[in-house]
């Protein structure tokens, strides 16, 4: 076993170390279930001992001395010996299959908790199909070695082990001459874990490549169809589904030709118990029962061990994925809540940005030394040209990114000693890019109020200007929107996310060109929605449409990470700086 694979197994222990009282129960289950599988052939041995010994047989010495009271007292062992054995099989299958379900559910659950722990950062750098490869088709993986494999692997050491005991008190001459392939058959299962172990680790990456570009596609098929590229994206797919293919064979070809060869080593040892023990009989020096005994427990000891190469086959592929499942659960969260807990929600809604500086991975500066001030109940609006930095300032409000350097606060607390919980709560957002879930217009209105009565949700969307369309639908509220919303326009789709935070009812608002990609009469709609409830409340706005924020009571002009201009509307025009130069750029005016 190498160190990779000992190391996921350990990893593996001690994530279900909760689970080891039943672990225990399942293996007992396992080894009495296989000790009473193998008693068949002693007694089908003390059945011929007693038509050969009669009344000397080795069960007269316990039991009745006729031969049919011999046989009938044989024959009560027997349906004991079978009714245990089911018992025990029933027990085994109920003990695995259901510690499988519960292990594979909460490695799942801790898997996708912890998924949503991590920054955004993480995810702008991975693929969600490789994510769902490893939260689905890992996880299932894992299963399907705990339902059957596990029990496979006690059950054939618990065959070693009763067999070789009972091997060595009949005949230990015949024994030794059994055990003779086992090395060989070890060596060969060890050699073949080590073979196949990096082949299967390949599989797992060939499928998650698979899984990130069919998700990838899926949520970019109309870009796919406007653009014809259909045949372009079915050679694509289709190359990282033969390169999938190819990983498998590759692992195939291995994993096939370990049972032929271990049959080889099995039927040496089954003939060498045949002729050597036949001739211990001839000698008059092993009995025929003990001989009959030997040659039905030889097959019994080396036969499952052919099911070697198909146990360490699903324990090499369920150890990949465990990997896979560890290491995401191992992976840090490089933005952590802070500890302090608000006692009561933020009310005011002042937000300071305090000489803040940011940069990506990259270290390239976004924001440098930017500081500027949202008067709790009034309405600031941040303008500059594309990448000037001003949708990083949202995020960082959010804490989605941890500031590289200054604080920013909310009513005098900094937000890296607050809790994400209480945070966020005091925030609604209104983004450009607006995701509603697969579900009712209702459920995407409650989605931060689940508890909202309908009139509350009502309500919510007569403010946002939404409730007019919603109820042109058939089915009113209970229409669903489709995936990320694509039944709605993209008006609509705007509409009911405002709807959204106007139930969520969050001191602070923010707004990230939450009208840059509607036509003009929706625009009109939206703004009218967004005057009513920006009222009494802390409201940020992002825009590109500086008619939208005119009337906002400060502007701020971000150019290169830092604030170039403040003031209001007609201030800025005054100036004839950036702001005067955008306003003319947007108005015409600068042609003319």
């Amino acid at each position: 076993m190498d160190s990779e694979t000992r190391s996921a197994v350990r990893r593996l222990l001690w994530y279900a170390s909760g689970y080891r009282g039943r672990i225990y129960a399942a293996v007992s289950f396992s080894v009495l279930n296989k000790v009473f599988d193998i008693l068949p052939p002693l007694l089908i041995g003390l059945s011929v001992d007693v038509v050969v010994e009669r009344e000397g047989s080795f069960i007269a010495r316990f039991g009745p001395d006729s031969i049919m009271g011999q046989l009938w007292y044989l024959a009560a062992i027997t349906a004991v010996v079978w009714v245990l054995e089911s018992v025990f099989e029933y027990l085994l299958k109920v003990y695995w299959r259901n510690l499988a379900q519960d292990i594979q559910h909460e490695i799942r659950l801790d898997a996708y908790r912890h998924v949503q722990e991590l920054e955004l950062a993480y995810f702008e750098d991975r693929s969600t199909g490789g994510l769902m490869a490893i939260l689905n088709d890992d996880v299932n993986q894992l299963e399907r070695f705990l339902n059957d494999g596990a029990n496979e692997v006690v059950q054939v050491v618990t065959t070693v082990v009763s067999i070789g005991l009972a091997f060595f008190i009949i005949e230990w001459r015949v024994a030794w001459i059994a055990f003779l392939p086992m090395p060989i058959i070890l060596w060969g299962s060890f050699k073949f874990q080590q073979w196949i172990a990096p082949r299967y680790a390949d599989v797992r990456e060939k499928v998650g490549l698979l899984n990130a570009s069919l998700s990838n596609n899926l949520s970019g098929i109309a870009t796919i169809k406007s653009f014809t590229a259909e045949d372009h994206e079915k050679v694509r797919i289709g190359s990282a589904s033969r390169a999938y293919v190819e990983s498998n064979r590759r692992a195939i070809r291995i994993s096939s030709t370990f049972v032929p060869l271990i049959r080889m080593a099995i039927l040496s040892g089954f003939i060498a118990t045949l002729v050597l023990g036949g001739y211990y009989v001839s000698e008059q020096s092993l009995a025929v029962g003990g001989y009959t005994v030997l040659v039905f427990l030889t097959q019994r000891l080396l036969w499952p061990l052919t099911r070697l190469g198909e146990t360490f086959d699903q324990y090499q592929r369920a150890m990949a994925s465990t990997d896979r499942i560890l290491n995401l659960l191992d992976t840090p969260v490089q933005v952590v809540g802070g500890q302090t807990e608000l006692n009561s929600p933020v009310k005011a809604g002042r937000v300071d940005f305090e000489d803040v500086s940011f940069a990506y991975g990259n270290d390239v500066p976004v924001l440098r030394n930017l500081s500027f001030t949202a008067p709790a109940g009034d309405t600031i609006a941040i303008v500059g040209p594309t990448g000037a930095g001003k949708s990083t300032i949202i995020k960082l409000l959010l804490r989605f990114y941890e500031v590289t350097g200054g604080r920013i606060t909310v009513d005098d607390h900094d937000i890296s000693d607050l809790r994400f919980s209480d945070l966020r709560r005091a925030i609604g957002l209104v983004s450009q890019d607006v995701f509603l879930f697969h579900g009712t217009v209702r459920e995407n209105i409650a989605y931060g109020r689940p508890d909202a009565t309908h009139e509350e949700v009502v309500e919510a969307a007569t403010i946002a200007e939404a409730h007019e369309f919603i109820s042109g639908f058939p089915d009113g509220y209970d229409t669903i929107v489709g995936e990320r919303g694509q039944k709605l326009s993209g008006g609509q789709r705007q509409r009911v996310s405002i709807a959204r935070a106007v139930l969520k009812d969050p001191p602070i608002l923010v707004l990230d060109e939450a009208t840059s990609s509607v036509d003009n009469e929706t625009e009109a709609a939206i703004q009218r929605s967004l005057e009513k409830i920006s009222i009494d409340r802390t409201t940020i706005v992002i825009a590109h449409r500086l008619s939208t924020v005119r009337h906002a009571d400060h502007i701020y002009v971000v150019e290169s990470g830092i604030v170039v201009e403040d003031g209001h509307h007609d201030d800025l025009l005054e100036r004839d700086g950036l702001y005067a130069a955008l306003w003319k750029v947007q108005t015409g005016t600068a042609l003319q």
